[in-house]
């Protein structure tokens, strides 16, 4: 971690957030205080920057007065980073536009240190913990009912990002109090046994069910959640698989309060925080465990479910949502970017030859022609195989993300330029697949729970045909139909052996090519940006960079 970063913790104690969690995001404009006149810690106005930051870069939106000094501040946040990390590297997206601070390494597989976009995933990341770590600091001994459980819910975000960095970069700086030293590197291992203690620790303080706290604000749910998420990867951190606790701590958010929302394209539309966003439809919050809040005028950034909606969308799109409201909606004229793109390798996921049946070849909506309601693309005017990256008319689209709301209330949309879409981080689909995946590695089925049943759950909310029986692979085919475009897939290819090094699985411009080519087995880790180990000599580089 840069010294740089230390440097940033008056700033980050001296933000404001006008927030009133119950009312969600209503009032989330961020307020600087100069820090020579005030220094008081506002444990509110804190707390809820720790939230916020997921979605918004800096003190103003949708950008200016970074937290992080970017090339590009509105390109660059958080979660725009981190999902182009685990997308863009994979068999699900194409960036067709042009290479933008070096984003062509991801889309190759063959990033570098110097990459702007793993420095500044890295960076805030960073700012996140320390943010963590002093909020702590400065509530230690408090032990009113309210505070104990902000600090829970802060350590499971601190673990979060930690975990995020455990899974990107391998033997990152480690630090858990606010301090001027250079932080020490931490391997791997290690850092899934303190994460592992971390969220265990935290489980009694943390709120018991959905229903006990503020839509925006997680509860225990998330932390089994990211416990599953984390076993079923425990063989990439620490070389033993941990497959038994993985159907675990998912069969607990299966069994939770928490249930599937009725229609998929409810988790990802204007009005999904539903009666919070004034809709009587939506009931995409059943799902989603841990929201990313969004408001048109209230989260203004480039850098979050903006580019969730804008990034894969086309100017000349109509609407197949089935609402009033166009795809992006002609209030969001300013987002229809048209450079992430549908890999052939997902489309197939759809339809396994590659090929769209007879008379979809121009549908504006493939979902019936798929037999699958998550089958968001479109096929009009555009081509299945993305050849040519630089044609704009090369590659499915998807319009999987969008402002429009489920009861189409077009006078209820926030903003014309700014989305209301909250970005759903965690939901409850992900425990099914991962129980799934679980059992058939060789995990005990829980209660007669099958393998089978958790895929079908997932499959009977989309109207897909029903499966007799599912493979491995067949899981890893759901993983990419239930969650493509939502930044896990390069995660899910690595724990299947299936990204770096010597494997019988391609996609299209895989490595760079066309065809699709193998690239090293080292590039499952992203290197350590060269910035922070030319800062701190206690930093060694990852392998064969």
């Amino acid at each position: 971690m840069n010294i740089k970063h230390n440097k940033i913790i008056i700033t980050l104690l001296s933000i404001v957030f006008a927030i009133n969690l119950t009312s969600c995001v209503d009032d989330l404009n961020v307020t600087p205080i100069d820090p020579s006149v005030n220094q008081t810690f506002d444990q509110m106005a804190v707390f809820a920057k720790i939230y916020a930051s997921f979605q918004l870069t800096g003190l103003e939106g949708p950008a200016g007065k970074p937290d992080v000094s970017a090339a590009d501040e509105g390109q660059m946040g958080l979660y725009r980073g981190f999902w182009n990390l685990n997308e863009l590297t994979t068999d699900e997206v194409c960036w067709a536009y042009e290479s933008n601070y070096k984003i062509y390494e991801l889309q190759t597989n063959k990033p570098t240190s110097s990459n702007p976009w793993i420095q500044n995933v890295y960076e805030y990341s960073f700012i996140q913990i320390v943010m963590c770590n002093s909020f702590l600091e400065q509530t230690a001994g408090i032990s009113d009912e309210e505070t104990v459980k902000q600090r829970a819910e802060v350590r499971f975000i601190r673990a979060l990002h930690y975990y995020n960095l455990m899974d990107l970069y391998g033997n990152v700086p480690f630090v858990t109090t606010v301090s001027t030293n250079l932080p020490e590197q931490i391997k791997r291992a290690d850092l899934f046994a303190w994460i592992e203690s971390e969220l265990k620790e935290i489980e009694p303080d943390m709120y018991q069910s959905k229903s006990s706290h503020e839509y925006y604000r997680v509860d225990v749910v998330a932390d089994w959640l990211l416990l599953s998420r984390m076993y079923l990867n425990a063989e990439v951190y620490t070389g033993t698989a941990d497959w038994n606790n993985a159907a675990v701590y998912a069969k607990k958010v299966i069994d939770s309060d928490y249930s599937l929302a009725t229609k998929y394209r409810y988790l990802f539309m204007g009005d999904n925080a539903g009666t919070i966003d004034g809709s009587s439809v939506n009931d995409a919050p059943n799902e989603i465990i841990f929201p990313v809040a969004a408001n048109g005028k209230k989260t203004s950034s480039y850098s979050g479910s903006c580019y969730l909606v804008g990034s894969p969308a086309f100017s000349n799109m109509t609407d197949p949502q089935g609402t009033t409201v166009p795809i992006i909606s002609n209030f969001l004229p300013k987002s229809k970017w048209g450079c992430n793109r549908v890999k052939l390798s997902l489309t197939k996921k759809f339809f396994p030859n590659g090929t769209l049946p007879a008379g979809s070849e121009s549908a504006i909506d493939l979902r019936s022609a798929a037999k699958d309601d998550r089958a968001m693309l479109y096929a009009k005017g555009r081509t299945v195989v993305l050849a040519d990256r630089a044609d704009p008319s090369n590659g499915l689209a998807t319009f999987k993300f969008t402002n429009g709301r489920a009861d189409g209330d077009t006078t209820k949309i926030s903003d014309e330029t700014m989305p209301d879409m909250d970005i759903p981080l965690m939901r409850k689909a992900e425990a099914y697949l991962t129980y799934a995946e679980a059992v058939l590695r060789g995990a005990s089925p829980i209660s007669g729970y099958t393998a089978l049943q958790a895929v079908q759950a997932l499959r009977s909310r989309a109207n897909a045909t029903a499966l007799t029986s599912i493979t491995l692979d067949g899981v890893l085919d759901e993983w990419a139909r239930e969650f493509y475009f939502e930044g896990r897939r390069r995660t899910d290819l690595i724990r299947y052996g299936y990204f770096g090094g010597n494997n019988d699985y391609v996609w299209d411009w895989k490595g760079g090519t066309l065809a699709g080519t193998q690239f090293d087995k080292h590039y499952n880790l992203f290197p350590l940006p060269e910035t922070d180990l030319s800062a701190n000599s206690n930093l060694t580089q990852n392998d064969d960079y």
